[in-house]
């Protein structure tokens, strides 16, 4: 099994292909419409497929439980698990959509890894006050 690249090499590869779109509107707007795409094909999976289901209905909050308690109670309203070809599209999908985060990344001057620190470091301060 060949070996995942590094943040750095992503970065790094996705700063030596983007070539077409290297406006900050057009990354912007591509990365919108890359959003859109995985968007629309996580409901393809439900109303073309039906792999998934969204069984979606209010959450009940005991009275008295804690905000510990909240990541067992509430429900991500997700039924079935995604099928191969689903799963593959998405996954194509969310590609995509990581290539324009990081092409955004990129033009702004920041590295991923360290967006990832940062964001690491908040939530282990915050933990479960993050409420996110």
């Amino acid at each position: 099994m060949p070996m995942s690249p590094t943040l750095d090499e992503f970065q790094e590869l996705v700063d030596s292909m983007l070539i077409q779109h290297q406006s900050i509107l057009d990354i912007l707007s591509k990365g919108q419409e890359a959003s859109a795409r995985v968007n629309r094909a996580v409901v393809k999976s439900v109303t073309n497929c039906g792999c998934i289901s969204v069984e979606a209905k209010k959450n009940v909050i005991p009275e008295d439980a804690t905000l510990a308690d909240l990541k067992h109670i509430l429900s991500n309203h997700l039924q079935g698990n995604l099928c191969p070809n689903c799963r593959d599209i998405i996954e194509a999908e969310l590609g995509k959509q990581l290539f324009y985060i990081t092409a955004l990344v990129n033009t702004l001057g920041f590295t991923l890894e360290d967006i990832l620190k940062r964001e690491e470091s908040n939530l282990k301060t915050l933990t479960i006050y993050n409420l996110r």
